[in-house]
């Protein structure tokens, strides 16, 4: 089986086992639209082996969004600091990349706060780890970026020094094909 069919079936498989997530939508027309998409099986194959766990979470039209769907923050993408800026304001410990730079080189866009809270409105994700969000320009100028979480039924939206990074916050990516 190639790398292909083996990540279509990995994504399936999901499908199939998650149907909460994309009530209304059927696998063959996702299928379709995957198939005369080369990039977004490459964004998603980086997704997938990251431990992003990417599935359908909506639909735009003709076009089909994909979210990383993990439970926690993909595990293949903690312990980065925000943007390629505050990875080299960092004098020394500096974290092995940055979450803006990376899901960009995916081919994949950072959440925004909206698109965050949506997600968590399907099942309940980051209860024991936080992820960057694409942050304003307002706040970025200053310095900070933001990230959430879920805790105690809610999702908190916190702000943190854009270079900071810890082992229990990674970023969700999306993806529109």
């Amino acid at each position: 089986m190639s790398t292909r069919d083996t990540l279509i079936a990995v994504l399936q498989a999901r499908f199939e086992d998650h149907k909460h997530r994309h009530r209304g939508i059927a696998w063959k027309d996702v299928l379709a639209r995957l198939g005369s998409h080369a990039q977004a099986l490459r964004s998603l194959q980086a997704m997938e082996d990251t431990g992003g766990e990417p599935d359908v979470v909506a639909r735009e039209g003709e076009r089909f969004v994909f979210c990383d769907c993990s439970a926690q923050s993909p595990a293949g993408r903690r312990s980065w600091c925000y943007d390629a800026e505050a990875l080299r304001s960092r004098k020394e410990n500096k974290p092995k990349g940055s979450a803006v730079e990376e899901a960009a080189a995916m081919g994949i866009a950072l959440l925004t706060e909206e698109q965050y809270r949506a997600l968590q409105e399907i099942e309940d994700f980051d209860t024991k780890t936080s992820s960057w969000i694409l942050t304003p320009p307002d706040v970025r100028s200053l310095g900070g970026a933001l990230f959430c979480d879920r805790r105690y039924g809610k999702v908190f939206v916190y702000h943190n020094g854009a270079e900071s990074y810890y082992a229990a916050r990674g970023f969700r990516g999306r993806l529109t094909v």
